[in-house]
């Protein structure tokens, strides 16, 4: 697929100056709009679900499970629900067609995301049959400070006509879940109607519900149609179709050369939000409200301006970085924002932005979570604390395969119940077969690692004393519990379980799902144990002693978890080159350059394989490298204590070697892969490497660079990997257990970076350049800030609202 041309060079702004039907899709995912709550793809406003165009609303934590008859067998998918489409506003003149973006209407066209403002606006010159133009221009946006608010403004413009035009409006509730072609083969009917009406002066409303969650979703709508600043008050007429959608119709008599502003105010409220009682009232009642869109637009870019200067990176000399660093950090806040705190929602790996993975909440938060922690750690919590709410369903799913403690499911959505599908299609066969990926317990071990991450950069104790502290003992427990004991070799091991290397589900000829001792999984166990000891001695007497008794914890525990910590099995072979899994070596090696010669884009080779009737189980071939993944987790400093106390020696030459044996065999079929290497290669200073991982992340969901993937909805994990990458790789810093060190390695073209980030009540700004650093500490001065900066080795202690300058020197 060809670049979208991106034609404006603004670091700010995401535009397309033509209309091409077969990019509508990526570039309605790109051009989302959301604010935590809800999000809405950019779909044309005056289309349905057509070929070219795909209308989704999303609100949090709304899903919907369905049965669907299919091989012989019944079974049932979790989906997040497509709720009803309030984009649709449309018009037609006189007795012609409703006027729908095309190549044969469309004279000119251009739309354009200002990121900065979170406003999408789209202009277009369009003719229909009779000869008459019109230039429409409309501008969109999903409310930052009001949640619950969505705001159209829709100016008509006759150029060569007067005449009379008919203006519809409508809220569209027969929308189903059809964005994603391979799950179109199963149900995707989630919304009943309720009830829909007409409300005060030119109101109208829609109610419906899930036929499964039973959740109600509730949505009402104003029009107001202005010419030179006047407001208009033409007539309208009421269409229903049975109880699923509503529609309004306004006649006006137009002229040549007027502008005719149509502004319609959007509410949207469901059963599930907070302290709501009543959604279809309060939808209702907040359309009493007699918003504008230029007052809306006020506010509305007033909270984004708040959440710049939290979250902004600068960066001169490279304008490509700059605006993709900017529009990864604006679909993240859209994903997930400071209205979060009252939303039970997670986050889903595919933002609120498309229904690909049917909006669940897999692992990729691991790659997100620092991104809030260290901005707006209110909103990290509320992700956890997703994760709380559904520690007794972890419980049970343990307790059901066999386990102690707390054992997450691989896919996780409205109930925490593992959503994982049974059956998997292959696109490129055609056929269905099991999918064993729920075995990927790593995303328990995942998640004990984003709440001690949440630990080290807030000393949140009330967290800590009231939810993390359960969830990372809860998690241990389970690690122990998978953890068993060798007589033969005297250490821990692991089997029937899979890693993030996706493309390997069992070993060759075996008819059990999983593997033995995944060595990324294993290192993970060992260091949530040591955490949780660490957690134990931390928290006070008496919460100690209650959260023990809760969970039939006793002190010969924590020394059974220091025996495994020190015992956990890990595979070296003789060149000092970690084993993926027990047997991986035996595997055979695959032809890569024959495969490349014959297919050109290889990162999916687990379907390539299936498809030739082979199996990605027999090859030494990878989704994304498991063994490298630990090496961006944590620090090498951290991760060699660690080794050294399972009884492993690993040097900075073992990484190299590590790092060079699987580059070799992995074939990038997520976008997370670079970013793990792209991190492992700067460890290693290998910053030309790292350097082309890094474009190859930034490009992945601008250019939908996975052939497909990016229209279903953005991929977070890329996203908040590439700022992770921006402030751990290139600004440096890495947040140890007793200081900060900061060791800049900005790339070539990069000729200064700014940043901030929130650590421990205090703000720290860092502005960079290749000859020096300055930090500046700022914040509550009740607060104590003690913590040393390590500037390229030499220890600094900061004077609090004082900014402290650091001479750098060359890198070798």
């Amino acid at each position: 697929m060809k670049k979208p041309k991106t034609h404006n060079h603004s670091s700010w702004k995401l535009t397309y100056k033509d209309f091409v039907p077969a990019e509508e899709n990526l570039r309605e995912a790109l051009c989302t709009l959301g604010n935590g709550y809800f999000g809405t793809r950019a779909a044309s406003m005056e289309s349905s679900v057509s070929r070219i165009h795909y209308p989704g609303t999303y609100v949090a934590g709304v899903y919907n499970k369905t049965p669907t008859h299919i091989a012989g067998r019944t079974i049932f998918n979790e989906d997040f629900v497509n709720c009803p489409n309030w984009l649709y506003l449309s018009f037609r003149i006189g007795d012609g067609e409703w006027i729908t973006p095309s190549t044969g209407n469309v004279l000119s066209y251009r739309q354009e995301l200002d990121i900065h403002r979170g406003v999408l606006t789209r202009s277009m010159r369009i003719q229909d049959r009779e000869g008459r133009k019109t230039t429409v221009k409309a501008q969109m946006l999903v409310h930052m400070q009001n949640p619950h608010i969505g705001a159209i403004k829709y100016v008509i413009t006759p150029e060569n006509y007067a005449e009379w035009i008919i203006v519809r409006s409508a809220l569209d509730g027969t929308v189903q879940n059809r964005g994603v072609p391979r799950y179109r083969q199963l149900n995707s009917k989630h919304l009943k109607g309720i009830a829909l009406g007409g409300f005060g002066k030119n109101g109208i409303y829609l109610s419906m519900k899930t036929s499964q969650s039973n959740i109600t979703i509730s949505q009402a709508s104003r029009l107001r149609i202005f010419k030179g600043g006047r407001e208009l008050k033409p007539v309208s007429r009421i269409l229903k179709d049975k109880n699923k959608k509503i529609c309004q119709e306004f006649a006006l008599k137009v002229s040549r050369k007027k502008h005719y502003e149509i502004e319609k105010i959007v509410s949207i409220y469901t059963s599930k939000d907070e302290l709501i009682k009543n959604p279809l009232s309060a939808t209702i009642n907040s359309m009493k409200t007699s918003y504008r869109f230029k007052s809306l637009l006020k506010t509305h870019t007033q909270a984004w301006e708040l959440l710049w200067r939290r979250f902004d990176i600068q960066i001169e000399g490279d304008q490509f970085s700059q605006k993709v660093l900017r529009l990864h950090t604006f679909h993240l806040l859209q994903a997930a924002s400071v209205h979060n705190s009252s939303i039970d929602g997670g986050l889903p790996a595919r933002g609120l932005h498309g229904e690909a993975y049917r909006g669940h909440i897999f692992w990729d938060e691991v790659f997100v979570m620092s991104f809030f922690d260290l901005h707006t750690p209110q909103t990290s919590k509320a992700l956890l604390l997703y994760r709380y709410n559904r520690l007794s369903k972890a419980r049970e799913y343990a307790k059901e395969n066999g386990y102690k403690g707390a054992m997450f499911p691989w896919q996780s959505g409205s109930t925490g119940e593992e959503e994982t599908q049974s059956l998997h299609l292959n696109p490129m066969s055609g056929k269905w077969g099991p999918d064993y990926s729920r075995i990927q317990r790593h995303v328990s071990f995942a998640i004990a690692y984003n709440v001690w991450q949440h630990w080290k950069y807030t000393r949140d104790i009330d967290f800590l004393v009231n939810y993390g502290a359960e969830m990372i003992l809860s998690i241990a427990q389970f690690g122990a519990s998978l953890s068993k004991y060798s007589r033969k070799d005297k250490r821990y091991h692991t089997e029937g379980i899979m890693g993030p290397d996706e493309f390997h589900e069992r070993f060759p000829n075996s008819d059990k799902p999983g593997f033995k001792d995944n060595a990324y999984t294993n290192l993970l166990i060992a260091w949530t144990l040591i955490r949780a000891q660490e957690i134990a001695s931390i928290l006070p007497r008496d919460t100690k002693d209650n959260l023990f008794k809760k969970l039939h914890l006793k002190e010969q525990d924590l020394l059974h978890w220091e025996n495994i910590s020190q015992k956990m099995n890990i595979i070296f072979n003789n060149d000092g080159i970690i084993s993926q899994f027990d047997g991986y070596f035996k595997l055979k090696e695959l032809d890569w350059a024959s495969y490349r010669a014959k297919y050109g884009k290889i990162q999916r080779m687990d379907r390539i394989l299936k498809s030739e009737g082979k199996s990605p189980n027999e090859y030494k071939i990878a989704k994304q490298a498991d063994v490298l993944m630990m090496f961006y987790h944590f620090p090498l400093v951290e991760i060699k204590d660690i080794f050294r106390r399972l009884g492993y020696k690993f040097t900075h030459f073992l990484l190299k070697k590590n790092y060079e044996y699987y580059i070799k065999r992995t074939s990038h079929g997520s976008t997370l892969s670079r970013v793990a290497h792209c991190y492992v290669a700067y460890l290693l200073a290998r910053y030309s490497e790292s350097w082309k991982y890094f474009l190859d992340i930034l490009r992945s969901d601008i250019y939908d660079t996975q052939g497909g993937t990016t229209p279903e909805g953005i991929h977070v994990g890329v996203m908040g990997g590439s700022i992770n990458i921006a402030m751990r790789h290139f600004a440096g810093i890495e947040i140890l257990k007793d200081k900060i060190k900061v060791e800049p390695s900005l790339p070539k073209k990069w000729r200064s970076m700014k940043l901030r980030f929130f650590y421990r009540e205090k703000w720290i700004a860092l502005s960079i350049t290749k000859k020096d650093i300055t930090i500046l500490v700022h914040g509550p001065e009740s607060k104590i800030f003690n913590v040393p900066f390590e500037v390229n080795g030499k220890l600094h202690h900061l004077v609090f609202g004082k900014a402290h300058n650091v001479f750098l020197s060359r890198r070798k």
